[in-house]
This record gives C-alpha cells, sequence and structure tokens, in this order.
C-alpha cells in the first residue's frame, strides 16, 4: 500500500498542467525486451521495473532532460545485449538522469538496479572461454558478453552527460556477485561514454570487464564498494576522472579507488588479452581527510592492483586513503619491475601509508614510486595538494549542488602543472598540463550533481535553444496551485555563451524559502518546477535574476 501511495503522489506531482512531464509511464521499461527501436520521450517521466533488455539490433534513443526511475522492489534495471545500442546523447544543461523513484531525503545506495552494456569486444576469462556471463544475476542467468565474432571497433551507442543514482544492489545475496553503478561487459572502441556520473552505488561505481571503450569525464561519487574496477581483459583509457568518498558509506569487503585484476583466478593465469587499462588526470580521494577522524578498518586503498593486472595510470592524484597503492602478487611486482605497470606525474598526498605489497619478494614499492624518473609527487599532507575544499561534503554539499568547485586546484597548487604526455601510452588522450581531474575549467558545472539524496528530481529542463530577443519570466501555471506549478522564463543572447540565472522563491516577509535555479545557462527557453508541500498556503513571489535584468512575479499557494 505504502508503495502505491507513493507512486501516486509521484504521478499527482509530475501530471498538473503544462507541457513538460504531463505523462507518467510505467509500460514501457516493464521487465521489457525491446526488439524495435524505441524513443524515451523528455516529456514523459520514465518508471523502470525489473530487468529491461535491448535486444540485438535494436536501439534505445533517450531525449536530453529525460528522467527514468528506478522502481525499488523490482529493482529496475537496463540491459544494452550485444548487438543493441543505447543512444543516450545529452548536454550539460539538459542532462539524462537515471534515479531513485523515492523522494528527497529518502534516497540511498541499492534503491534499483543499475545500467549494464554488453559488447564484442575480446575479453578473458580464468578458464580461457571467449564469453562470460556478466556478474549480479547468478549462475546460468546472466546476459553474454564478448563471444564470437570479436569486434574490437565495436559500438553499443553513446551515454555523454548522464547521471546514474543510488543504483547497485546484490540480486543474489551471494557476495561479489552485485550490480554496479555502469557495468561494461566487452565494450568496444566506438563506444562513447563521456560526462557520465554514478553516485551513492550499492557496489562499484564503474566495473569494465573486458573490452577496449575509451572514456572521459567520469564522476564516482560516495559509492559503497570500489570506484573504478578492471577486469577480463579491459585495455581501453579513461581520462578526466573523479571519486569521492563518504567515511560512513564502505563495504564490507573493503573499498578501494581502483581495484584491478586480470581475471578471477589467482595467482598464476595470464591469459589474454591482458587488463592493461590506462588511466590519467584521475583525481581519487579517499575517507581519510584529516587527522583524528574516525575511519572504518574496513576502507582500503587508492588502488588495489593484483591478479596479475598490468594497469598504469599517469598524471593523477591519490589521495587520503589508508594505502595509496597496494601490489598484490608476484605477476604485479614482476610488471611493476619490468615497467609494464607504470605510475607516472602522479601526486600520492595524505595516505596513511604510501604503499605496500604482498607476495611481491623483494619488490619495494615505496622505493619504485619515489624513483625520480617517473616524475611522481609525494605530500605527507592532503593540504599540500592545495584543492579548493576537497572534504566539504559532510553530510552533504548545500543544493544546489550543480555548481562545485570542492576539488578544482587553488592558485599555486602543484597539481596545475608536472603533466606529461610522452608516453607511448598516452597516444591519442587530451594533452593538457594539469595533474588530477581538472585544471581551471570546472567541466562537471551544470549537469553534475553533488547532493542528490536531497535536490528536486524534476528540476530545470531546457525547452527550446531558439535564441529569444530578450530576458523574461513568465507567469506561473496553474496559478492558484497545490502542491506543485511550472514557470518559465527566457534567457537571451549573452555574449559570453553563456551567463549565470537564478531563479528564487521568497515569502511575504521577503525570506528565500527556495532557490529553483542558481547556474549558468545558455541562451534559450527554460522552464522549472516548484513543489511547496512543505509551505503553507499563502502569497508568494518568484524572481528572475541574470546579467543585471530583475523580475518578480507573484504567485499563490492554496492547500
Amino acid at each position: 500500500m505504502k508503495k502505491i501511495i507513493s507512486l501516486f503522489f509521484l504521478i499527482i506531482a509530475f501530471s498538473f498542467s503544462g507541457n513538460v512531464y504531463s505523462q507518467v509511464d510505467s509500460t514501457t521499461l516493464n521487465s521489457s525486451s525491446i526488439t524495435s527501436n524505441t524513443t524515451l520521450s523528455r516529456t514523459t517521466t520514465y518508471i523502470m521495473k525489473g530487468f529491461n533488455y535491448i535486444q540485438s539490433g535494436a536501439t534505445l534513443t533517450i531525449e536530453p532532460g529525460t528522467k527514468i526511475y528506478g522502481d525499488f522492489e523490482t529493482k529496475g534495471t537496463l540491459i544494452i545485449q550485444r548487438g543493441a545500442k543505447i543512444y543516450a546523447n545529452a548536454s550539460a544543461n539538459d542532462p539524462i538522469v537515471f534515479t531513485s523513484e523515492k523522494p528527497a531525503g529518502q534516497r540511498a545506495a541499492g534503491d534499483w538496479g543499475g545500467i549494464i552494456i554488453l559488447g564484442r569486444s575480446a575479453i578473458n576469462t580464468s578458464t580461457g572461454a571467449d564469453s562470460a556471463e556478466i556478474e549480479g544475476f547468478g549462475p546460468g542467468l546472466g546476459p553474454i558478453y564478448g563471444g564470437q565474432p570479436v569486434i574490437n571497433d565495436d559500438s553499443s551507442g553513446v551515454l555523454r552527460y548522464v547521471r546514474i543514482e543510488f543504483p547497485g544492489v546484490n540480486l543474489t545475496g551471494v557476495s561479489g556477485n552485485e550490480i554496479n553503478g555502469l557495468t561494461m561487459g566487452g565494450v568496444g572502441s566506438r563506444t562513447v561514454i563521456d560526462y557520465v556520473q554514478v553516485s551513492f552505488s550499492g557496489d562499484d561505481s564503474f566495473e569494465w570487464f573486458g573490452g577496449n571503450v575509451n572514456c572521459k569525464h567520469l564522476i564516482a561519487y560516495k559509492g559503497i564498494d570500489d570506484d573504478w574496477d578492471t577486469d577480463n581483459g579491459f585495455r581501453g583509457s579513461v581520462q578526466f576522472g573523479l571519486s569521492v568518498r563518504d567515511t560512513g558509506l564502505v563495504d564490507i569487503s573493503t573499498s578501494n579507488g581502483f581495484e584491478s585484476d586480470n581475471n578471477n583466478n589467482t595467482p598464476n593465469n595470464y591469459n589474454t588479452p591482458r587488463t592493461k587499462p590506462v588511466f590519467s588526470n584521475m583525481t581519487v580521494i579517499g575517507p581519510y581527510g584529516e587527522i583524528g577522524w574516525n575511519v572504518s578498518s574496513l576502507w582500503g586503498r587508492g588502488g588495489h592492483l593484483r591478479r596479475n593486472t598490468q594497469l598504469s595510470a599517469y598524471n593523477s592524484i591519490i589521495m587520503a586513503w589508508k594505502v595509496g597503492l597496494r601490489f598484490d602478487g608476484s605477476g604485479v611486482g614482476n610488471a611493476a619491475q619490468a615497467d609494464t605497470i607504470q605510475i607516472r606525474n602522479t601526486i600520492l598526498a595524505g595516505n596513511i601509508r604510501l604503499a605496500d605489497s604482498t607476495g611481491t619478494g623483494s619488490f619495494s614499492p615505496q622505493e619504485w614510486l619515489r624513483t625520480p624518473a617517473f616524475g611522481n609527487t609525494i605530500f605527507d599532507v592532503n593540504s599540500s595538494v592545495q584543492l579548493t575544499a576537497p572534504f566539504s561534503i559532510y553530510p552533504e554539499v548545500p543544493l544546489p549542488g550543480t555548481n562545485v568547485n570542492n576539488w578544482m586546484p587553488l592558485g599555486g597548487s602543484p597539481a596545475l602543472s608536472g603533466a606529461n604526455f610522452n608516453n607511448p601510452n598516452l597516444a591519442g588522450l587530451e594533452q593538457v598540463t594539469f595533474r588530477g581531474a581538472f585544471g581551471t575549467e570546472n567541466w562537471s558545472d551544470n549537469w553534475a550533481q553533488f547532493n542528490p539524496k536531497n535536490y528536486t528530481v524534476i528540476g530545470i529542463n531546457q525547452l527550446s535553444t531558439v535564441v529569444p530577443d530578450k530576458f523574461s519570466l513568465s507567469q506561473n501555471y496553474p496559478n492558484p496551485f497545490n502542491p506543485s506549478t511550472k514557470i518559465q522564463f527566457d534567457v537571451k543572447n549573452i555574449t559570453n555563451g553563456s551567463s549565470n540565472v537564478k531563479l528564487v522563491v521568497y515569502n511575504m516577509t521577503g525570506k528565500e524559502v527556495s532557490t529553483l535555479v542558481n547556474e549558468k545557462l545558455s541562451s534559450g527557453s527554460y522552464e522549472v518546477d516548484f513543489n511547496g508541500s512543505n509551505l503553507s498556503s499563502g502569497v508568494y513571489y518568484y524572481r528572475l535574476s541574470v546579467d543585471g535584468f530583475t523580475e518578480t512575479k507573484k504567485m499563490s499557494l492554496i492547500k
């Protein structure tokens, strides 16, 4: 009954008159097997229930601004099968959002399943088979990735400007057999994964099983298990990645930044293609923010390299972990000494222990990391990195949560220089001077959300990119309203391409009761939803401020 009531109010909230979110669709993604091209519209809110398979030959297109809510009871999950495609190509001003169906303040890790993308790029397995079931479903139940024919330049489509919030769930009760936030199995090099944020994942935020997809601009925020997990022959690259941990969110299996294995057999399986990912410009922030913090013993390492992986990291920041890097097993130790594992031009700071090893014989990881030719920078304390406010995330960052500069380097930060792209492993990557995810430009602005627990999901929507001839603020509709209404406004042509737009609601005394918009927007027409369910009946005012323009209008909430 609670579920029915909750869904009823969700439908009501999205159904007040207007052009956006006038429909709620709980059938398109309801344990579906989709065999023909299908489009999800921004004018519809989708409830995703059970396992939804996009079958070979079909393409799922998701319009910018579309919202998909994962069902809690059925653990709604989206699976892109081999030969199928997802085309979710959004923008910074209008991201696609997969999130929890629960209201603000009640969302939590593991509220729904996640997104799984499967392809035919080569993988390895401990048995030597060239295909495997993706984890999370139990033996004999999982969809297949890899296999014949091998297509290393396979395309599974586009994921660009997409948020995945509160996914990651154990469906079988067996540890290590969970659905991640974004799972990629055998995904090929023509697939585009760019500007994707996974927040509050109940398992790993991102996990790659084989394949060679190259990814950019990824954010793993407050996940439970590992941030960047690579297995089964993944050999693509990831450039510009931010991961941030919360001291209170840790997995019983030990939580790491990077975790990397050749496959699940240890210690002597060198099956090919080897797990050999290249990470560059990563900012990997652990839970040890300040001396004296009470941090669980379950926290692990900034990177756990094991089971014969050949992971390499360049131009990055690894800070605030119990151990910066662990080198696990003779295969890993030998690879480091043979230069097939490389850590170069990377800042390691504030880690309780710089590095350790097990099963690597006489190999000394601390001495190895300090090799002058490697160009690494070692600091004892986190503050030496000079990031803006890397640990100001408790309990959550202030709303609106979309323009957060906590992980930007301050002027004079050692992160602003020291990068090097001469290494042949970095061929094809974007060459920058800075180390870590950010230089002087914050690529997370507008589209990323750093307070997904408490923001209003329906949010702001761009109705048109046609450039208006003036700034304007429209009367809300419906008016009077109870409890939701919509407000439209126009942003005219702006010299620098975008400007900070602020839309604030005040009560009769002039007290601010809600900030609906406080972010940079390009020219166009927009609509924002306002929900007054926590306010009493009365007259309220809303004010638009942008580029010296200010306009205020009145609205009435009648309960």
